[in-house]
């Protein structure tokens, strides 16, 4: 058998895979295992925001797999420290918690913020969180309660309870849901899954200062806005508002697995000794290959970003059927008059990689794509929506 039928016997179907085995790959460039050669603008939606095979993040993974390859949370590790202040120094946040993925990120939100109040206030009850229609955070059963989305509520209950969803930019409709139960606040500053849609600014700017006034925890989702994507080092600095817990995940270590939740001032002392654990989580080689990739993102790079997310509007600007282009930076959602996965599907035939959202094309390119494959991959993904 080869790698697709062996795939369809040992592994459960719960991807809808293209029909493409990739097996190498260099910057923005992958390849196939017959030779084919295609310019990434998903990079494993936005994992690989440095790109395949990156040399200062392969050094880095290399140097600490030669020194320890993990060992236990009982002990200290320097990667995970550098890290952590790293990501303390660049987001405004003061300490924290590292897991393997965004929805554990996420989970780690809901449970401080919980912890939180039940520590304030001594209520049981005040446990409830508000998150956005439309949003998406995760597929644990507590993130996918969570998710503002009822096709994701259909199966696998019973649910968490604690969950209630508001109107994406409807101020006064949030206000409405914030009785003395709620806790926190859950929003993804640019909803990914729900259609690449970025959140007004006035009603961010709203929520957070109603959500100050109150005492409830404002929690920013920047699992795949976060790390850069937007042109900022996390979206909800293009609004100038601080919360109170950030989770991210996806590029922030290159292509291994992590989850970060990050907490603000308020929350900073919540967990103590034994509230809460991962055991391969601030794993010192995922952390080092971290280490490379954020220490990189600086104000000069993510100028770049904006500008290269800028040229990908210019060129949409100019094709007939574009209805509309929503999204930040190099998070970009592409509504045509044409069926996206048929745009995808044909982008994909003549040598370049798209997402789809909804009914988008979605760009997540690589943070670092040289103007050379931008362009290139540009070129195909503009011909074939206006043929």
């Amino acid at each position: 058998m080869n790698t697709i039928e062996k795939d369809n016997e040992y592994i459960a179907h719960t991807y809808a895979r293209f029909p493409i085995t990739l097996v190498r790959g260099k910057g923005a460039v992958a390849q196939d295992d017959k030779g084919k050669s295609y310019i990434d603008m998903g990079s494993g939606i936005g994992v690989t925001i440095f790109g395949y095979c990156d040399e200062e993040w392969i050094e880095a993974v290399t140097a600490q797999l030669n020194k320890i390859q993990h060992t236990s949370n009982l002990y200290y590790t320097e990667p995970g420290v550098e890290l952590a202040q790293l990501l303390c120094e660049k987001s405004g946040m003061k300490k924290c918690f590292f897991g393997n993925s965004g929805a554990e990120a996420n989970e780690c939100c809901i449970k401080a913020a919980r912890k939180y109040s039940f520590d304030k206030y001594q209520r049981n009850d005040r446990n409830v969180i508000i998150s956005l229609k439309q949003s998406f955070h995760g597929r644990t059963l507590a993130t996918l309660k969570a998710t503002g989305q009822e096709a994701f509520h259909d199966i696998f209950g019973p649910f968490p309870d604690g969950f209630i969803y508001a109107d994406a930019n409807d101020f006064e409709g949030f206000e409405k849901l914030c009785d003395d139960k709620v806790c926190a606040v859950m929003m993804e500053i640019v909803q990914g899954e729900g259609g690449v849609i970025a959140l007004d600014g006035d009603f961010v700017k709203k929520v957070c200062e109603f959500c100050n006034e109150h005492d409830i925890l404002v929690i920013i989702d920047e699992v795949q806005t976060g790390n850069g994507r937007t042109g900022k080092m996390y979206a909800y600095q293009h609004y100038g508002v601080m919360p109170d817990l950030v989770s991210t995940a996806k590029g922030v270590a290159g292509g291994l697995p992590m989850g970060v939740c990050l907490f603000g001032e308020k929350t900073k002392d919540t967990f103590t000794l034994g509230s809460h654990g991962s055991t391969f989580g601030m794993n010192p080689v995922i952390a080092a290959g971290a280490v490379s990739i954020v220490k990189r993102i600086d104000d000069k790079f993510l100028s770049e970003v904006t500008k290269k997310g800028k040229y990908i509007k210019d060129r949409l600007s100019k094709c007939k059927n574009v209805k509309s282009v929503s999204g930040m930076g190099l998070m970009l959602g592409i509504e045509t008059t044409k069926d996206a996965k048929q745009v995808a599907a044909e982008c994909m035939n003549r040598g370049v990689l798209p997402l789809t959202a909804k009914n988008k094309i979605r760009l997540l390119p690589p943070l670092n794509i040289d103007n050379e494959n931008l362009k290139q991959a540009m070129d195909v993904i503009t011909a074939v929506i206006d043929e």
